[in-house]
């Protein structure tokens, strides 16, 4: 199940796509992939200062307590 309207904070999601991350503190400075990776939103981006922006990434995944990363909506499904 993608799409944007279905994301919100607290959301557990699943990354369905190749997304090839370097700042994984597990992995230090080595390729990881996160294909498979499960998580949760912490944050949706749409605004800054009090205006609305469009952000490339505006999802930021939590997937363990060090390792965050930003992502796009056709990157993500929701998990139940």
């Amino acid at each position: 199940m993608q799409g944007s309207e279905n994301f919100s904070v607290g959301s557990r999601v699943r990354v369905t796509s190749p997304v090839v991350v370097y700042h994984n503190p597990e992995k230090r400075n080595q390729p990881f992939d996160l294909n498979g990776q499960e998580g949760e939103i912490i944050e949706v981006l749409q605004e800054w200062q009090g205006r609305p922006i469009s952000a490339n990434f505006p999802y930021i995944v939590k997937f363990s307590p060090k390792f965050r990363a930003h992502l796009q909506a056709h990157e993500l499904e929701l998990i139940s």
